[in-house]
């Protein structure tokens, strides 16, 4: 059975460089550990380079859209499959059903609305899946600072702060991914 990895990042193009080389080589490095991607199904961004690394490494990928978003240059047409969905709530329900895991790569709000909510769903009892933050160039150190304030303070449980792990290389978010599923 494939495992398949769900990669949550931005889909725009308007960022540095360091985080789009780093999209790819994860990418990459899924395709040649066999996993399989599930994404929002963007040509362009963090998405974007994700899957090309995958795709150009022999990976396959389950992109997933809502129909609106299928205009020229947005969406990824190499996918192995490709699912269209009319709401995009809709489409999140299908990146969660179809993954086995998580991978939040550098992204804007749209990234980190995908985040908590898999976040809340864990610690809510309603998956067990790994979540693992991909934290290109420190990029997200201020959400885990936040994370810790939060348990600090009470708002949660600190054990809580475990329900994702962070994570500065892309080989590393993989060998943590490999070790929870078993």
């Amino acid at each position: 059975m494939r495992v398949n990895i769900c990669v949550f990042g931005a889909s725009s193009s308007n960022i540095e460089q360091k985080y789009l080389d780093a999209a790819y080589n994860l990418g990459k490095l899924m395709a040649q550990r066999g996993y399989g991607m599930v994404f929002g199904g963007g040509a362009n961004g963090i998405m974007g380079a994700t899957v090309r690394g995958a795709d150009e490494n022999g990976g396959k990928s389950v992109g997933v859209a809502p129909r609106f978003f299928d205009t020229d240059g947005i969406l990824y047409k190499n996918c192995t499959e490709f699912i269209f969905t009319d709401t995009m709530r809709e489409r999140k329900q299908i990146m969660e059903d179809r993954s086995d895991a998580f991978i939040v790569a550098p992204g804007g709000i749209g990234t980190f609305e995908e985040f908590f909510e898999i976040l809340t769903l864990k610690q809510l009892g309603r998956h067990g899946k790994p979540i693992a933050v991909l934290n290109t160039d420190g990029y997200y150190d201020d959400i885990e600072r936040l994370l810790k304030k939060t348990a600090d303070e009470g708002f949660m449980r600190p054990g809580e702060t475990e329900l994702c792990s962070f994570f500065d290389r892309e080989s590393d978010v993989l060998d943590f991914i490999s070790e929870k599923l078993g």
